[in-house]
């Protein structure tokens, strides 16, 4: 007693320094030194499959890692030795080939050990068991008859099994036997029946055993039963009189209940904490008893009672010591009932109450170890030290052991070791290892830098600040690297470092720091808790009552935090939507379309985060369609209850409610918003959303008095605006933005203009805005300039250099701060007019229109401005065949060479002239001076075209042509050169011939030419460079029939420059003679054409007929064919040549054709010679077939083949031919029936059976077939009843018509 009260105030003294010692789940980092630790080991009682290998699992960690041994049977066993056995690389874990061996031979206790430098862990004991299912012993089963209404027992009595088998009772046709409250099956196998009834009668009563390892299922031999009435049995029982069990002891009737399982009134039951207690009554009687259940002073454990087996078995789980006691089973029928005790005993194997944990140690620090462990009887605790008894352990003087408890005082290094407890009593055993490892090692933290947690609003928040070192650090937090926190609300640190808020708020999050420190240093981590808004259902879905077909949306508007990412499913009745095109899911909302009566049910929107979720359902009730009026479309209803939530400095969430739709959908939603402060009255469109949808989240700017309204969208047109939502103010805040279209441009010598397009009041995001102006010449070492200006749009800078380029920005200022810093632009200050002209200027002229002209470009520091280019000013002043004062000077001509160029070239010069030049430089402010004149002169070119050409008195050969000198000679005129040549009436060109002459020659007369010609002249003049254009004129010469038509002249080659003032006379008519002839092939008609039109038809038409003209073209030709006229027919022919462009028409006179008649070429075959021959080859061909046929009919009597059939054995076996393959004549009857006979056996012979049938026997006329020989090889052609059903069925060939037919 003192010495215990003693200890006890010891123990109190070091109770404060081990505390901080026993920390649950104590891990030291591996790359540290640690004795060793069991991972993994297999169960306690292992019991394998003999048909595969055993595998007994050990692993361990340690530092260094551990080696590995095992006892078997508390003795080592050798694991080298064993070929079979097989200990995996860096692990304890043993595999054990049992293939071709006995397994019995490996059956035992087996027991790890992990070993390293500093100590030694063990396993638990494993024993080693093989399963087993043997087989039911042989008995043999007497039939049963038992008289109805008795109570009756099958028993079962199933071979003992490793682990024991599982039991069910099934008959023949492996059906389980139904069981019920009469008929039930016990813990043991055995089938009770509470009374027997003649439906029990059967002769398959089988139980069946189940072996769960080795999955197999052993049949025990069935037993037959035969339920019998009192009547029945009379008269039956001599016949049975030599059965072995008759029951009959109860006489049939009604009787009072009775137990049969357990027996007596009283019985035993011993459990073990912690398993499953079962109880079971089984009664007998007549009616069948119920049964109920109670526990003798006290009440059965509600939440872990349940009854099972028709009420006959009581199961009680997770036994505890409180379940121990007497307990009431009771059987009633309406005739009594009967009661059973059961007297449970709970007794435990050894149970934790405190395993051991390990131990981190610092030299010269105290700890402690506790094995506290309960159990019924109480457990037995042993200590062990690195696998020895701790008694026959090295003397350890720190160590004193008491009881469950083991004290270190004062540990040094190199005293590490893992220490075991175990705990026995007769029901089992426990075994725990933990390590005591003395160590020096400064702060670590395991936890990972940088964390994020994430948690909801009035949440829990747990901040982990895992560690190590040795001796046990000591943590401490501070929030943002400043504020130190204690323990107490809302903070509460726990003994493992892990910091824990009770409710945490928004405020609450940030950056937390939690500092280790121990002796040895100091070491710190930074984690961040984010508090988030919670997930929360605004709008939830409502009750909805549908008609058949028509539409259902249920809406679920939500709000979350933004930053977590929503997810928003849709449940029906609990489960998932329909895989239906009509349920449509969009944001916040489900649609149904053409709702039928399976859609009625519970709808649930679930919207989800990572950290939280929320959720609400409605009901949708289907009802009948009924009948509804024509349908009548309008614009919607504006929407209604307009909210604003989720309010920031930038966004703003907008909610409504849509009106009517008037039965069209609302296709979308229109956001706009008025700005009271800088734009009252004035609606903007903001954006946009889809018609599903009844919300939005709106961007703001600063600054803006914001107003908003919503208009909704169908088919039909807008709706009128919804009411304006409340008012909604955003905070000024400094400009986001600064004024576009920055310039700077010079309007004046002297001074640059900065403009900029100002920002809108809705832009300004503040009070007060100004811009601030600043600027600087380009590539100058100066400061900025600036200047702060009111809100205008432009600023003049003075006293600037000229045409100076200078770097700009404007940026926007308000009351609140500046915008962002401004882009540099570059603008010029303004401009003057150049101060200098070009220099060496040089002309080089290249023909008698294009000349060069070259300068030297002026200084660009003379350009004062932005260069645009140089003008060049020239004219002419006279030809050079011309005196000064003899022409008029020409106006002046400019052409303008843009940017820095040099040379340009003056094309469309007159030739034979002299030019007048000079140039100018130009800038964005004008021109500079002229620079000095230059004359130049353009070379002779070809002159023009004469001025006309007038054809004169055409006679029948000869014409007289007269023309003018050309308008510009541009050079000294050589003469004319005339050409000539004659056009036929196809526009075909004859030979040309060419004619010159003087310059002062200007008409000519033509003789020698063709009479009734066309003739094509050709006029150009020509000075020394050569000939210019030409002029053309054409011309008939006069025809001898004194006929005149004017000539139509074609269009010139080159079109002179004023029409002709004179057309020749007439010269003859366009058509000359037209002639026809008829051939075989049509109609041919000739003319002669002298017109110049282009399309020429000959027509014609039936003659005294109101036809139509028909019409063929013939372009090209002076004769046409025209086939297929009708023979014997005269056809009015006329040839016609019109143009489109002429409303003038040429047309012969009407001419007649005759088509004469073409006699008829029908030829009468019944003349021919050939088919008179043929027809007397075809006669003369049946006369001789008809001969033949008359003659083999008459023959009569037996064929020569009859002796050589009577010579064969079977009439039914017919040879064939089987060089060539032929056949005799085949039955053509309508069912192709096959044929008698087959082919010849191999050796050549023919059996013959008893039959004496001859051929004529088998039908008249066959037309059989002989060899050489005279032996017959056809078929016969079978016309005999009895022939077509003789034995054929497997000996016959298939006759051949028979095998065509199969494809009729």
């Amino acid at each position: 007693m003192d010495r215990n009260r003693k200890w006890v105030l010891g123990f109190g003294a070091v109770l404060l320094i081990i505390l901080s010692h026993m920390t649950s789940a104590l891990e030291v980092p591996l790359d540290l030194p640690q004795p060793p630790t069991i991972t993994l080991q297999s169960p306690k009682d292992y019991i394998f499959d003999p048909r595969e290998n055993i595998v007994i699992h050990c692993e361990a960690k340690g530092k260094p890692h551990p080696s590995f041994s095992w006892t078997r049977n508390g003795s080592h066993f050798d694991v080298e030795k064993d070929s079979k056995v097989l200990m995996k690389p860096g692990s304890g874990t043993l595999v054990i080939d049992i293939s071709g061996e006995k397994a019995e031979a490996y059956e035992g206790t087996y027991q790890c050990t992990a070993h390293n430098e500093h100590g030694t862990a063990v396993s638990n004991s494993i024993v080693i068991r093989q399963s087993r299912s043997p087989l039911w012993s042989k008995e043999r089963n007497e039939v049963l008859v038992v008289q109805m209404g008795v109570p009756l027992v099958l028993q079962c009595r199933p071979p003992a099994g490793l682990p024991p088998p599982v039991i069910f009772w099934m008959d023949n046709n492996f059906q389980r036997l139904p069981l019920d409250k009469r008929v039930s099956q016990a813990l043991n196998g055995d089938l009770y029946f509470s009374n027997v009834l003649p439906e029990d009668s059967r002769p398959d009563y089988i139980c069946y055993a189940r072996f769960p390892h080795t999955q197999t299922i052993q049949q025990k031999q069935p037993i037959s039963v035969t339920v019998l009435d009192m009547e029945t049995l009379n008269e039956t029982l001599a016949a049975m009189y030599n059965v072995t069990d008759f029951y009959s002891d109860t006489p049939e009737g009604e009787r009072r209940p009775g137990f049969m399982l357990p027996v007596g009134a009283t019985s035993t039951k011993m459990v073990l904490r912690g398993e499953t207690l079962e109880l079971e009554c089984i009664a007998e009687g007549l009616p069948t008893p119920e049964i109920s259940w109670q526990k003798d002073g006290g009440e059965l454990p509600s939440t872990r009672t349940s009854f099972h087996n028709f009420n006959k078995m009581l199961k009680i789980s997770d036994v505890n010591e409180n379940d121990g006691g007497e307990y009431r089973c009771t059987a009633m029928n309406n005739l009594g009932t009967a009661h059973h005790i059961i007297k449970v005993t709970v007794k435990a194997a050894p149970f934790w109450i405190s395993a051991p944990r390990n131990l981190i140690l610092a030299p010269n620090e105290t700890g402690i170890l506790t094995c506290r462990v309960s159990g019924e009887p109480k457990p037995k605790i042993t200590w062990f030290v690195n696998g020895v008894s701790i008694e026959n352990a090295p003397e350890d003087h720190s160590r004193k052991v008491e009881g469950d408890t083991v004290i270190l005082s004062n540990v040094q290094s190199g005293s590490s070791a893992v220490y075991q407890c175990n705990a026995s009593n007769e029901f089992g055993y426990l075994l725990a290892n933990a390590f005591v490892n003395v160590l020096a090692e400064p702060p670590r933290v395991l936890t990972p830098p940088n964390r994020v947690y994430q948690v909801i609003t009035n949440n829990p928040a747990l901040l982990h600040c895992a560690s190590f070192g040795s001796p046990i650090p000591i943590i401490t937090w501070f929030k943002d690297s400043q504020t130190s926190i204690k323990n107490g609300d809302p903070y509460v640190i726990h003994e493992n470092g892990t910091l824990e808020i009770h409710v945490a708020q928004p405020s609450n999050s940030g950056k937390y720091t939690c500092i280790a420190t121990n002796n040895l240093g100091i070491k710190e981590n930074h984690v961040y808790l984010e508090v988030k808004e919670p997930t929360r259902i605004l709008k939830q879905p409502e009750y909805k009552v549908v008609q058949r077909g028509m539409g259902a949306t249920f809406e679920c508007k939500v709000k979350h935090d933004p930053s977590l990412i929503p997810t928003m499913t849709w449940l029906k009745d609990n489960g998932e939507l329909p895989d239906d095109e009509r349920f449509i899911v969009d944001t916040d909302s489900l649609t149904i379309k053409d709702v039928t009566d399976g859609d009625e049910g519970t709808y649930t929107c679930i919207m989800n985060t990572t950290l939280d979720q929320d959720s609400a359902s409605a009901m949708l009730t289907v009802v009948e369609a009924t009948p509804t009026p024509a349908i009548v479309y309008e614009k919607p209803d504006p929407p209604t209850d307009l909210e604003l939530t989720d309010q920031t400095e930038r966004t703003v969430q907008l909610t409504w409610v849509s009106g009517d739709e008037h039965n069209s959908p609302t296709q979308k939603f229109l956001i706009q918003y008025e700005d009271l402060l800088h734009q009252p009255g004035f609606w903007v469109n903001l954006t946009e959303v889809a018609g599903t949808s009844t919300t939005a989240q709106l961007r703001l700017s600063p600054y803006v008095y914001y107003s908003f309204r919503v208009l909704a969208l169908n088919h039909v047109g807008y709706s009128e605006p919804s009411q304006p939502s409340s008012q909604y103010r955003t905070n000024p805040a400094a400009p986001d933005e600064n004024p576009s279209n920055v310039q700077g441009l010079g309007t004046e010598t002297g001074n640059i203009v900065i403009s900029w397009t100002p920002l809108t009041g809705f832009q300004s995001n503040g009070p007060n805005l100004e811009y601030k102006v600043q600027w600087r010449q380009k590539d100058v070492n100066e400061d900025w300039e600036s200047k702060t200006v009111a809100n205008v749009s432009q600023f003049v800078v003075t006293g600037t250099p000229t045409y100076a380029p200078f770097e700009i920005k404007v940026q926007a200022l308000n009351d609140y701060g500046s915008g962002p810093e401004p882009e540099v632009v570059i603008g010029y200050s303004g401009e003057d007019l150049p101060s200098s002209a070009p220099d060496s200027v040089q002309i080089m002229v290249h023909n008698s229109t294009l000349a060069e002209v070259h300068w030297e470009p002026v200084p660009f520091t003379s350009v004062r401005g932005k260069l645009q280019g140089y003008k060049v000013y020239y004219h002419r002043e006279r030809g050079l065949h011309e005196t000064e004062g003899e022409t008029e000077q020409q106006e002046e001509q400019v052409l303008t060479f843009s940017g820095n160029r040099s040379e340009g070239r003056l094309p469309g010069l007159q030739p034979y002239s002299v030019y007048n030049l000079s140039i100018r430089v130009l800038n964005s402010k004008g021109e500079g001076p002229p620079s000095q004149s230059k004359k130049f002169e353009t070379p002779e070119g070809v002159p023009g075209p004469p001025s006309f050409l007038k054809i004169m008195n055409p006679s029948l050969d000869s014409v007289t042509l007269k023309w003018g000198p050309p308008e510009k000679n541009n050079g000294r005129l050589a003469g004319y050169t005339l050409k000539y040549q004659p056009v036929n009436n196809s526009n075909e060109l004859g030979p040309v011939r060419v004619m010159t002459f003087p310059p002062n020659e200007t008409s000519t007369t033509l003789a020698n030419l063709n009479s009734s010609m066309r003739y094509k002249f050709y006029l150009s003049a020509k000075t020394i460079k050569g000939s210019g254009p030409s002029i053309t004129e054409e011309a008939f010469t006069v025809m001898d029939t004194g006929l005149t038509e004017p000539p139509h002249p074609t269009s010139p080659i080159t079109q002179s420059p004023h029409p002709p003032l004179h057309k020749a006379p007439p010269v003859g008519p366009a058509f000359g003679t037209v002639n026809t002839s008829v051939s075989e092939e049509g109609a041919v008609i000739s003319w002669d054409y002298f017109g110049h039109h282009k399309n020429v038809y000959v027509e014609y038409s039936v003659e005294n007929s109101k036809e139509d003209w028909k019409k063929e073209l013939v372009n090209g030709s002076h004769w046409h064919m025209i086939k297929g006229l009708k023979p014997g027919t005269s056809y009015k022919v006329r040839v016609v040549a019109r143009d489109p462009a002429d409303p003038t028409v040429h047309k012969t006179d009407e001419v007649v054709v005759t088509v004469p008649a073409v006699p008829s070429r029908q030829v009468d075959i019944a003349t021919q010679g050939w088919f008179i021959g043929l027809m007397c080859a075809i006669a003369l061909l049946i006369l001789v077939l008809l001969i033949v046929c008359f003659i083999k009919r008459n023959k009569g009597g037996k064929y020569p083949v009859k002796e050589k059939e009577d010579a064969h054995q079977d009439p039914e076996i017919q040879p064939m031919k089987e060089d060539d393959g032929t056949f005799g004549e085949y039955s053509d009857t309508e069912d192709h029936k096959p044929l008698k006979g087959s082919r010849t056996p191999s050796n050549g012979t023919v059996r013959r059976d008893e039959s004496d049938d001859s051929l004529v026997d088998y039908g008249e006329g066959g037309d059989g077939q002989f060899n050489e020989d005279g032996s017959f090889i056809g078929q016969y052609s079978g016309k005999k009843e009895k022939d077509t059903h003789e034995g054929n069925e497997s000996s016959e060939a298939p006759s051949p018509v028979n095998a065509m037919n199969s494809f009729v």
